[in-house]
């Protein structure tokens, strides 16, 4: 059965209600004198009692934690002994009338306990955690703020209480002292809580009804004993209150964060002001005296706390200074390298053109991605700071150095005095030795060009790039200075790169099949896939202009897939009509950029599930190059291997680690280049050449048989050719002798005109 949590409002309103009936029943005492002054002291002890009851109900219903329950159990302990107290004080009151009761040892007593209780647990209440810097001062606020409360509260009630001509017995002393602690620390310590088990407003709360004591003792500290009955009727029953409205704030906590109320302090050194002024301009006794020692010590702990706060900002302020110049040296620089970044570069380049010619180098590494590939980005990273460090070095105080992005970087001389090929050849110096510390040997290509003041800089940025375009084109280690008219092959190949695009999705590409022919007995077994380009206005565009465009702007993916799509469904339709012996090997081309792409491998699983042609008879041809591309390539080329798609290794020869490569490429097919076929009829004239060409064919040929590998001749033009290819044991070839590249409905006829010779 689900029990109801009963509400805080009836402890609220029974208490209001005694304090309101009992300041009722003074005003009616005090203006028409009717009745005995008894009643006045049976207000306060039934006040503290309903507010012991509404802590039992907190502690009863409301679930707290420990540090809570602690504080409002010393709470109950206030509670219980000040109705004590204040009820053996109204037992005194009846025995003595018709005179005033004197204060009972008793009634001390116990409002000492609870005075000491609620002290307790006002100490005790949670801070939250904080660091040591915080924690000094927030000490020292609170010291301020108690200090100054101490101070007025001294000067209201406790001071003229010791200084009264009426004496007043110790207790009472000890006991408006306790309370005025009690006020003082509550209020001082209450505004530091940031948030916790305990309600900041509870605790406020419970520290102000102390005050209720204190404003009875200022009264009788300056009117004398006979205000008893408004103190004990008036003044007293309002603690009682204020602590049932402590408990409503609890019941309702939810504990929230509340904001630290930093004014406070300030608030207390105005307050110190009052009393120092009174007591000024006042008759200066010892009490007056203390209120200016107290005021002098709230001053100087006001003005320790300014001194921290200083102290503070001017951290702050240098903090925020560094911080600042950080991030403008983040926005100028590059973050790997610690060069100027294109922002800078460009600033400083913009104001140099304003009154003086400049020079732009543009240095761009050759092969870089070869680096990050095989080696991995770490190693490409630790090669970037190294050629910026020797960059710098290298120009020295003749010009900025800046990387652009990537393997690009820019040197800007902005002396005319300066001489750009000097500079040059300090950057070729440094570049030609090893580099990082994984003592790699680098080369660079490199653009100069040199524009006259006014030039807009995206001119002169332009030309550089051009020139360095210009020195790629020549092959590796080369600079080449701008001159006019190098920027025509730029603007053609961007153009170009623009009509790729367009031609891919307008449908522009088509594939033809070079034929694949067993040198025995002249037959097609296989086709070699090729594309070729149907350009709207510029007719049939070579691929030998269009592939090196689309590798450079990586587009060849997209187009290498189409091909591989393409491929797989025309082999296998050429299965369904002719019969599964028709071909063994249907071959497109594949680029290193398209290793590189992670989807390849889907996408050849996907183009062989949408056509239905088996994996075994796809043969994807990479050269050398593409193979030896790091470890993500050699990854997706095994994976490939095990789907049962075969590997055929083009232009093959070639390269210098061509032997080396078959121990780790899992190679099914490997294609002899032309170049070793060109003029191999011609071997028997004797010529160094010749014997050297028939040496490589014969070498291939016999390592391909120990490999358990297929072996086509390329680039036959001519039947001595192929007569001297039998010879030297190569059953298969291409070549424009056997076979051009022809349309897929060619190569139709072609297989239809062998069926029939094979029913024949």
């Amino acid at each position: 059965m689900t029990v109801t949590r009963p509400s805080p409002r009836p402890y609220v309103l029974a208490t209001a209600g005694i304090a309101g009936l009992s300041m009722l029943w003074y005003l009616v005492y005090r203006v028409f004198g009717l009745g005995p002054s008894v009643p006045a002291y049976f207000a306060a002890p039934l006040a503290s009692a309903t507010g012991a009851v509404a802590v039992l109900a907190l502690l009863r219903w409301v679930p707290l934690e420990p540090a809570a329950r602690t504080f409002w159990r010393l709470i109950l302990v206030l509670e219980t002994t000040v109705a004590i107290g204040r009820g053996i004080n109204a037992g005194y009151a009846v025995v003595a009338y018709p005179d005033p009761p004197r204060t009972p040892p008793a009634f001390a007593l116990f409002s000492v306990v609870g005075m000491i209780a609620a002290i307790v647990a006002i100490c005790l209440v949670p801070l939250g955690r904080i660091s040591r810097a915080d924690r000094r001062k927030r000490f020292l606020d609170r010291c301020i703020a108690f200090y100054g409360c101490a101070t007025l509260l001294w000067f209201a009630a406790l001071g003229p209480l010791l200084d009264a001509d009426e004496p007043w017995p110790l207790r009472a002393k000890l006991m408006v002292g306790l309370a005025l602690l009690m006020s003082a620390l509550g209020i001082s310590r209450v505004a530091y809580v940031p948030g916790g088990p305990v309600d900041r407003a509870a605790v406020r709360l419970v520290a102000c009804s102390g005050l209720a004591t204190a404003a009875y003792a200022m009264l009788a500290a300056h009117a004398g004993h006979h205000v008893g009955v408004v103190g004990q009727s008036v003044l007293l029953p309002l603690g009682p209150v204020l602590i049932v409205l402590a408990v409503a704030r609890q019941w309702r906590y939810t504990g929230a964060v509340q904001k630290r109320e930093a004014w406070l302090p300030y608030l207390a050194v105005v307050a110190v002001d009052v009393p120092l002024v009174l007591t000024v301009f006042g008759p200066m006794g010892w009490p007056g005296r203390i209120v200016v020692l107290m005021a002098v010590f709230v001053t100087l702990l006001a003005s320790l706390r300014q001194l921290l706060a200083y102290r503070e900002n001017q951290r702050l302020i240098a903090a925020q200074i560094a911080a600042q110049e950080q991030l403008r040296w983040d926005a100028t620089h590059d973050a790997l390298t610690g060069v100027a970044n294109r922002s800078l570069f460009r600033d400083r380049l913009a104001l140099a053109l304003e009154a003086d010619p400049a020079t732009v180098i543009m240095v761009d590494l050759d092969d870089f991605k070869t680096v990050n590939d095989s080696l991995g980005h770490n190693v490409g990273d630790d090669l970037l700071v190294a050629v910026a460090a020797v960059l710098t070095e290298a120009v020295g105080r003749d010009g900025i150095v800046a990387r652009l992005g990537g393997d690009e970087f820019a040197v800007l001389i902005d002396d005319p005095a300066v001489e750009s090929d000097a500079v040059l050849g300090r950057i070729g110096a440094v570049l030609s030795s090893s580099l990082s510390e994984h003592r790699l040997l680098m080369h660079a290509s490199a653009g100069v060009a040199t524009a006259p003041a006014g030039t807009p800089l995206d001119h002169l940025l332009r030309d550089a790039d051009t020139a360095l375009y210009s020195a790629k084109q020549r092959g590796k280690d080369n600079w080449v200075r701008f001159a006019p008219g190098m920027e025509r092959p730029v603007v053609a190949d961007a153009q170009l790169g623009a009509d790729l695009r367009r031609g891919l999705e307008a449908g522009e590409f088509r594939v033809v099949y070079q034929p694949l022919v067993d040198l025995h007995l002249n037959r097609v077994i296989g086709v070699e896939a090729l594309v070729r380009w149907q350009h709207p206005t510029r007719g049939v565009v070579s691929p030998a202009d269009f592939i090196p465009a689309a590798e450079r702007t990586g587009l060849i993916v997209p187009l290498g897939r189409f091909v591989l799509r393409e491929t797989c469904r025309q082999a296998a339709q050429w299965l369904a009509e002719f019969g599964p012996e028709v071909l063994q090997k249907a071959g497109p081309n594949v680029s290193a950029r398209q290793l590189h792409d992670p989807d390849f491998v889907d996408d050849v699983r996907a183009a062989l599930a949408d056509s239905g042609l088996p994996g075994e008879l796809l043969v994807l041809e990479l050269t050398e190059s593409a193979v030896l591309r790091g470890q993500q390539v050699s990854r997706a080329l095994h994976e490939l291997h095990d789907m049962g798609v075969r590997l055929a290794l083009d232009d093959f020869g070639t390269g210098e680690s061509s032997l080396s490569l078959l121990r780790a490429f899992p190679a099914s097919i490997v294609k002899l280049d032309k170049s070793f076929v060109d003029g191999i009829e011609l071997d028997d004239d004797g010529t160094p050449e010749a014997a050297a060409r028939q040496a490589v064919a014969r070498a291939v040929i016999q390592m391909a048989g120990a490999l358990d590998l297929d072996t086509v001749a390329e680039g036959i033009e001519n039947e001595e050719q192929a007569e001297r290819l039998r010879r030297l044991g190569y059953s298969l070839g291409q070549g424009f002798h056997l076979a051009e590249p022809m349309s897929p409905a060619e190569v139709g006829a072609m297989l239809a005109g062998q069926r029939v010779a094979d029913a024949a």
